[in-house]
């Protein structure tokens, strides 16, 4: 790479020092305090430069070489240097605030010595950048910042959670429960979509701490330390009172409901400084956030299911978002649709409300086409009222914001046409808020106010100006712009005349910056009229293009043009302001606009995924968490049906309490368990955000959280196994989930000897139908697990435990497999690794030989058989009874009973003595037991 670098430093901006600017910035640079995180550019006018350790970083992470580096300065002083253009500086602060967490970055303005920090941003807090992330693209989503007030209880930890949507002048706060595993901190990360978390400093840094920070890492969100006395609520009823819309006493009324959330509250209102920033006040809206108002997901089930889009997707199908993005408005709805899948329902009637809306669309093309046509030309009301909230907006976002409202009547009568079974509730829902916001006294104020305020005929060349007839003053000024401009060409008429020259042929009147108005002829003219040139005008220049010239009359009258230019142009951008101010008075009405429209668009996107693709979409019937069953008939997975080389198979799932409520899914690698496992999730996930599914038919029993332990991969960063990540991930699963939650497990207990993952499957199995008795679905490898399904237990027949298998056929013939991608009732009664060994083309030797230890090693357990028939033993190739199936059963329960004590366990609270001595007396009580039981003996 270095060596062809030499062509591309040719392009990188040169770093343009004397020894005395280089000497002072060194002395600057030396007093910044020291920030890991923090990447600092100085911006030098033309480009940007980055210097010590971030250049380094930039060199190797954006220009992949070194020899991008420059040194400022020399000897022991030197500084590592790199420059950066505008563009590349783009790149880079797109990548560091939305793609990375681990950065904050700072730019600073000045030179020599005298240099100021000018803007400062984070992952959580883009504010100051959002003009160079957003200049090109869309913004996809919010970012959150978080802050969390931990405090331990008996009963595991309250969490106290703060939230701000700087974006969306939104705050927030909530109050729960949690583990020792932050699982309900999770959910509310992932739902929120937060960026980056403020935590009080711990100097300690406790098992607790840790465990937050895999979480944070997890979830990949930025973690901030702050000091303690920052988690304040001192002031805090008054600080809201200010920042937000609405009374006093509302703010107060929320505060006193919570405990330690205020404290989390009053860090994020000290971090983010919203009070310095009086633009923000009455602005805000404060609520509280329920976190059983959603479905809950954690890190490992928004990648389990690909919900949301990923660098490494090799196209926008690969993930939900991706797929089911097809919303028309600029960034709103893109935005909405990414919080509706942090998000699901777990209201029915909600729900259902938005399936109404699809419903409709999907039935009526012609309102679909129609509202789309329109919701094209619809801006980004939201990122637009943010600007003008701001003061950052100028005439061009009043005028993208009179260009949406203009559509909205279109959209209204679009929506007010339709008159199928949903009509009544569409008026309800959706045309009621639209006559209001666009009534006399709001939206159609503010479009009378563009129309007489801006000139709309500049529009078509891209000029933005005020209309010379708003203003008395500027009609004036205009008037008098229009008589000298009339008079300077009298006089240009009648200096041709006299010159006896053509007009704009020979004479030319031209108007620059350096000398304003100007006659300008050929070099060609100029010998003709040479005499006359020198006695009665001035020569201001000679050049190639002619000689200009002018005269006192056109200089007095081209100077007292500039001035009434400027003056007009003063004027103009002092009536720009008060428009924009204007405009800003109609920020809530565009709110709620925004809300409405972003949602319209949402669900019609839902509407054209559901009625677009080869295979349509049905409308799954939704019943209560208690209620119903979990049923999807010819189900498909959205994201790999979407894929252009694949021909789907679908199939059927039924979850039956009772009956089917926990699945045991064995079959081949290769064979479509997993894929099958992830649509169910995919299914339920996307009919609770309220879309349309891939089934022929669905029934669906409303699940609080969808729990997903599929595949994972090591972590070194953090010390983590593949193994170890599998069973934190497990861990997860077993104290979070509940009855009304599903699950969905794939081939749990690899990482580990077969003994230990089989025994760690199969525990998880009974605890997952014994005690959480949720609805599951467990891929495995362990044929032996199919056993569960045959257990005599009546806990087993009560949530129904079933086998089912992903068919494939091997040909007698040839041995050749072929997968079939069918899911069958029963279980799967061999594996097929050798199989899918010679799928990868593996050496014939090596087939055979694998095919001989296999052999020998099945006629060589007794353990295995001995799990699928615990009550046989095999020694050599024969098997003779080793236990009685009675003693089996006590010595079962037994076992059952001292692990469920152990469990039962306060150990959190108890010193190591204690411990000691609780397990000691546990352990004594079992060998007791064990005397007069021959399996428990075999079992210690």
């Amino acid at each position: 790479m270095d060596e062809n670098f030499d062509g591309f430093n040719n392009k990188l901006p040169e770093l343009k020092l004397d020894s005395k600017q280089a000497q002072g910035f060194l002395s600057f640079f030396k007093t910044l305090p020291d920030d890991p995180r923090a990447i600092r550019f100085f911006d030098r006018r033309d480009y940007y430069t980055a210097h010590g350790e971030n250049a380094t970083l930039i060199a190797k992470k954006y220009y992949h070489t070194t020899t991008a580096l420059r040194q400022l300065g020399s000897g022991s002083n030197a500084l590592s240097s790199v420059s950066v253009s505008r563009n590349m500086f783009e790149t880079v602060a797109r990548d560091l605030l939305l793609e990375r967490t681990d950065h904050t970055l700072e730019v600073y303005e000045g030179s020599g010595s005298n240099w100021r920090l000018v803007k400062s941003g984070t992952p959580g807090n883009i504010g100051s950048f959002e003009e160079v992330l957003f200049a090109n693209s869309e913004m996809q989503d919010s970012p959150v910042v978080v802050a969390l007030s931990l405090n331990f209880r008996e009963s595991g930890y309250t969490i106290g959670l703060g939230f701000v949507n700087l974006t969306k002048r939104l705050l927030g706060m909530a109050e729960f429960l949690d583990d020792s595993h932050f699982t309900n901190v999770e959910s509310a990360l992932v739902a929120l979509g937060c960026k980056e978390c403020l935590v009080p400093i711990e100097r300690g840094k406790s098992i607790e701490y840790k465990m937050l920070c895999d979480v944070l890492t997890k979830c990949g969100v930025m973690l901030t330390e702050r000091k303690k006395s920052e988690f304040k609520t001192r002031d805090l009823v008054q600080d809201l009172g200010r920042l937000v819309k609405g009374s006093i006493e509302a703010v107060q009324d929320l505060v006193s409901g919570f405990e330690f959330a205020p404290g989390a509250l009053g860090a994020l209102l000290s971090y983010a400084d919203l009070l310095a920033d009086e633009s923000n006040y009455e602005n805000y809206t404060l609520r509280r956030y329920n976190l059983d108002s959603y479905m809950r997901l954690d890190s490992a089930a928004m990648r389990a299911l690909n919900v949301l889009e990923s660098k490494t997707d090799a196209n926008k199908n690969f993930s939900l978002f991706g797929l089911m993005n097809r919303t028309c408005t600029a960034g709103m709805g893109k935005r909405l649709l990414n919080m509706w899948l942090k998000q699901p329902l777990v209201d029915v009637n909600e729900i259902n409300s938005r399936l109404d809306v699809v419903q409709a669309f999907v039935e009526d093309t012609v309102l679909r086409q129609d509202l789309r046509q329109h919701l094209k030309r619809i801006s980004d009301i939201e990122r637009l009222v943010h600007n003008l909230q701001k003061r950052r907006a100028g005439l061009q976002h009043v005028v993208k914001l009179y260009q949406s409202s203009i559509r909205l009547p279109y959209i209204k009568s679009a929506l007010d046409r339709y008159d199928g079974q949903f009509s009544s509730m569409m008026k309800s829902r959706y045309l009621k808020d639209l006559e209001l916001w666009t009534g006399a006294d709001r939206l159609n104020k503010f479009i009378e106010l563009v129309e007489t305020a801006v000139d709309l005929d500049y529009l078509e060349n891209g000029e933005y100006m005020i209309s010379s007839s708003y203003d008395s003053a500027l009609t004036e000024l205009k008037e008098q712009q229009e008589l000298l401009d009339s008079q300077i060409h009298d006089l240009h008429r009648q200096t041709a005349v006299d010159l006896d020259l053509v007009v704009d042929k020979a004479l030319k009147l031209d108007k620059g910056t350096q000398f304003g108005h100007v006659f300008r002829i050929t070099k060609k003219e100029e010998p003709k009229i040479r005499k006359k040139l020198n006695t009665q005008f001035i020569v201001l220049e000679t050049r190639k293009d002619g000689v200009k010239f002018t005269n006192t009359k056109l200089k007095k009258l081209g100077d007292k043009y500039q001035q009434i230019l400027e003056e007009y142009k003063s004027c103009q951008k002092q009536l720009v302001n008060k428009v924009v101010e204007l405009s800003a008075t109609f920020s809530v009405v565009f709110e709620s606009l925004a809300e409405l429209i972003s949602e319209l668009d949402v669900l019609l996107s839902f509407a054209d995924l559901a009625s677009s693709c080869p295979t349509p979409y049905t409308r799954p019937d939704i019943t209560s968490s208690d209620k119903g069953d979990i049923v999807l008939e010819g189900s498909r997975h959205p994201c790999v049906e979407a894929q252009d080389w694949v021909n789907f198979i679908p199939n059927d799932c039924k979850l039956i309490r009772g009956k089917s409520w926990f699945q045991i899914i064995t079959g081949p690698n290769m064979g479509g368990k997993s894929t099958f496992i992830r649509q169910v999730g995919v299914n339920i996930l996307m009919a609770q955000v309220g879309c349309f599914v891939p089934c022929d038919k669905a029934s669906i029993s409303v699940r609080d959280c969808i729990f997903a332990r599929v595949g994972a991969g090591d972590c070194q960063l953090r010390g983590i196994s593949t193994f170890m990540q599998e069973m934190l991930e497990t861990s997860s699963i077993l104290k979070g989930a509940t009855d009304k939650s599903l699950i969905i497990i794939d081939e749990l207990g690899r990482g580990t000897s077969t003994y230990d993952g089989f025994g760690l499957a199969w525990a998880i199995c009974e605890h997952i139908v014994d005690v959480i008795k949720a609805p599951t679905l467990f891929a495995t490898h362990f044929h032996e697990l199919t056993a569960l399904a045959h257990e005599n237990d009546p806990h087993k027949q009560i949530v129904g435990v079933a086998n089912y298998h992903v068919s494939a056929h091997i040909d007698a013939s040839t041995r050749k497999l072929t997968m079939l991608y069918k899911v069958e009732p029963g279980a799967c009664d061999q594996s097929f690794g050798i199989h899918v060994a010679e799928f990868a083309n593996f050496p014939e030797s090596v087939v055979a030989l694998a095919r001989e230890k296999a052999a020998e090693l099945e006629d060589f357990s007794s353990s295995a058989i001995s799990l699928i028939d615990s009550s046989t033993e095999e020694v050599g190739s024969k098997r003779k009874r080793a236990f009685e199936p009675d003693d089996i059963s006590k010595g079962a329960a037994k076992a059952r009973q001292i692990l469920e004590a152990f469990v039962a366990l306060p150990l959190d609270t108890m010193d190591k003595t204690q411990a000691l001595q609780e397990v000691k007396k546990l352990k004594d009580n079992l060998e007791k037991d064990a005397q007069n039981c021959h399996w428990l003996q075999k079992f210690l």
